[in-house]
């Protein structure tokens, strides 16, 4: 599964992942892709900034980041997040296992895979 549309390498050796948040859902979780963006739910609704932090807190344990910081799109479900103390093959790898999980626990095609 090509991810490589997802994210950009910084010139510093951070990334730079472009994630479409949907706030106030059942469950906090990575669910896959939307369009050219990681598509993750949270839990919180988007008031104060809570479902931004929410989000970056699930990026930083996803990929065992140093720190995850929100570069873009504080007031819209299309963000920018900058991730950085992650090697970029290791990134690669833990974003490529991240959508393939997440892509069969939502969406219309779940329920043709038996998930529910």
């Amino acid at each position: 599964m090509d991810v490589t549309d997802l994210y950009a390498v910084a010139g510093d050796g951070s990334v730079v992942l472009n994630v479409h948040l949907v706030p106030g859902a059942g469950r906090t979780a990575v669910v896959g892709r939307h369009g050219m963006a990681l598509k993750v739910r949270v839990a919180v609704p988007p008031q104060a900034g809570r479902a931004n932090d929410a989000c970056a807190a699930l990026l930083s344990g996803t990929f065992s980041a140093g720190s995850v910081e929100l570069v873009g799109g504080a007031r819209s479900r299309e963000k920018r997040f900058r991730v950085t103390g992650v090697d970029p093959d290791e990134f690669l790898r833990q974003l490529e296992r991240a959508v393939e999980d997440g892509a069969g626990t939502s969406g219309p095609d779940s329920r043709q895979k038996g998930h529910r």
